[in-house]
C-alpha cells in the first residue's frame, strides 16, 4: 500500500461529512415530526436544529482547509492530530447545546473559535518561518 497523502486533512474531512450527515438527520426527525416541510414553520426545536447544521457548515469548511494547508506545508505531524480531534469532539458537542444542553454549546463554540484563531495564526506564519528554507518544487510535464 502507498503512503497516504494528507492523512489528518482526509480522517478529519471523513469524520466531519458523517457529522454533517447526522445534522441532517436531525433536521429531519423534526421535520417529519412536526410535519414541516420548507422554512422552520415557527418550530424553535426546528430552529436550533437547522442552526446547528448550518453552523457547522460555516465553520467547518475553513479549519478542514486549514488542516489540509498546514499538512501539506508541514508535514504530518501529532499536534495537528489532535487539533482535529478537538474540533470533531467540539462539533458534536455544539448541536447537543442548541438541543438545550447549554454546555455542549459553548464548549463547542469556543473550542471551534480558538481552534480557527490558532491554525489560522499558525499557517499565517509558515512563510515567514520556513524563508530560504523552502525547496522549489519543479513540476514535470510528462509526454502524452
Amino acid at each position: 500500500m502507498e503512503a497516504i497523502i494528507l492523512p489528518v486533512a482526509l480522517a478529519t474531512t471523513a469524520a466531519c461529512a458523517l457529522i454533517n450527515l447526522w445534522l441532517a438527520f436531525r433536521v429531519g426527525i423534526v421535520r417529519r415530526s412536526e410535519k414541516i416541510s420548507i422554512g422552520d414553520g415557527g418550530s424553535e426545536r426546528l430552529t436550533a436544529r437547522m442552526r446547528a447544521q448550518l453552523n457547522f457548515a460555516e465553520y467547518a469548511p475553513i479549519v478542514l482547509i486549514l488542516i489540509a494547508l498546514i499538512e501539506l506545508a508541514v508535514g504530518t505531524v501529532e499536534w495537528l492530530w489532535a487539533v482535529a480531534v478537538v474540533f470533531v469532539v467540539a462539533r458534536i458537542l455544539h448541536p447537543f447545546g442548541m438541543d438545550g444542553w447549554r454546555p455542549g454549546r459553548a464548549i463547542g463554540i469556543v473550542l471551534t473559535f480558538l481552534i480557527i484563531a490558532g491554525l489560522g495564526l499558525y499557517a499565517a506564519s509558515i512563510p515567514f518561518l520556513s524563508y530560504g528554507e523552502a525547496e522549489t518544487i519543479e513540476l514535470i510535464q510528462t509526454a502524452g
